[in-house]
């Protein structure tokens, strides 16, 4: 199952890096982008200013508007839109798609309605199944990556053959991926962990410190565990890259948007200002608390920061509030 030409489907900052690792290492990479004179400036300069100002795209990675063009030959494909409109782009690729390609997943999330993750949608929307899609995962911050800083991933696909074709496409000098077969607990970890950044945002902006930041980390990941548990997720995954990794990255980093999205609320800006001032660049966390509060319900599983951070952003309390009523909670031993 050797991997030699690659398409990405999508041009923002995650998907423009994990191109760049695989022409990095190797492989004939095409891009597809939405607007043409992005396809244009990846063609033609080698540089995508709009998400990764300063940093040079390699030689062999191009790019197009034109999705059929972009997918013509491709041995895997790689999904790289936000969660939530994943399942409207991949209709608009289905009919595309090179039948033997690998699918491989950039999208962290659980979809708002059918509650699915994100190789559910996949499997759904493109016929295949949902073994054989592979999920990218892990502390996977694209500018320090897109620098060359050294980073590893986590490459999760119930078909471990699958998962090493990509491993071995992707593998180069700064960026080394990890095999798993917990496809459950890798997208469970790369879901929640956006929401858990949101809160850590919002207590950077309250004015907390490294031991508020570590309670709100640990107790997270205690959740997203118990979550996982309940799907049927192994728990070391937790432990690793896609859990603990991942979840340390995003809630640390003013390189994450999650996380930067939060400081802006806790320091008073409202969820609209707030949307205002990322970008148009996608805050996944906030829509993902709607999904994964509403999927812990379905299993009764209890989730209080994720609660918390819809409450913030959906129902307008005030992120101080919300703070003095997890500390608040009854008090009971630490892993029930």
């Amino acid at each position: 199952m050797a991997v030699n030409s690659v398409t990405v489907l999508g041009a923002g900052s995650w998907g423009t890096t994990f191109a760049k690792v695989l022409a990095d290492a190797g492989r004939d990479v095409t891009m597809w982008a939405r607007r043409p004179e992005v396809a244009a400036e990846i063609r033609d300069e080698h540089t995508n200013t709009a998400y990764l100002p300063g940093v040079r795209l390699p030689a062999r990675l191009t790019a197009t508007a034109d999705a059929a063009e972009a997918l013509a030959g491709a041995e895997a494909v790689v999904l790289a839109v936000p969660s939530q409109s994943l399942r409207a782009n991949l209709t608009g690729w289905r009919e595309l798609l090179p039948r033997e390609a690998i699918l491989v997943s950039l999208a962290k999330g659980v979809e708002l309605g059918t509650l699915k993750r994100m190789s559910q949608v996949i499997s759904e929307i493109a016929g295949v199944n949902a073994d054989e899609v592979v999920v990218v995962s892990g502390p996977n911050l694209a500018r320090e990556i897109a620098q060359e800083q050294p980073a590893a991933a986590v490459l999760a696909c119930a078909d471990h053959d699958r998962a090493v074709a990509i491993q071995q496409a992707s593998f180069n000098s700064y960026f080394r991926p990890y095999t798993n077969t917990d496809v459950v607990g890798c997208e469970l970890g790369g879901a929640c962990k956006n929401v858990i950044a949101l809160s850590c945002g919002m207590a950077a902006g309250l004015g907390f410190g490294a031991n508020t930041m570590a309670t709100l980390i640990t107790r997270g990941l205690a959740e997203t565990a118990r979550l996982g548990g309940k799907l049927g997720a192994d728990p070391l995954t937790f432990a690793g890259l896609a859990g603990v990794g991942d979840l340390v990255a995003t809630c640390a980093s003013p390189l994450s948007r999650n996380r930067t999205f939060g400081e802006r609320v806790g320091r008073g800006e409202t969820v609209a200002q707030a949307q205002a001032a990322a970008g148009g660049q996608v805050a996944e966390g906030v829509m993902s608390c709607v999904s994964i509060r509403e999927l812990a319900r379905g299993v009764g599983v209890d989730m209080p920061l994720t609660d918390a951070m819809y409450r913030v952003c959906h129902e307008g309390v005030d992120p101080a509030r919300v703070g003095a009523e997890l500390l608040g909670r009854q008090q009971k031993h630490e892993w029930s």
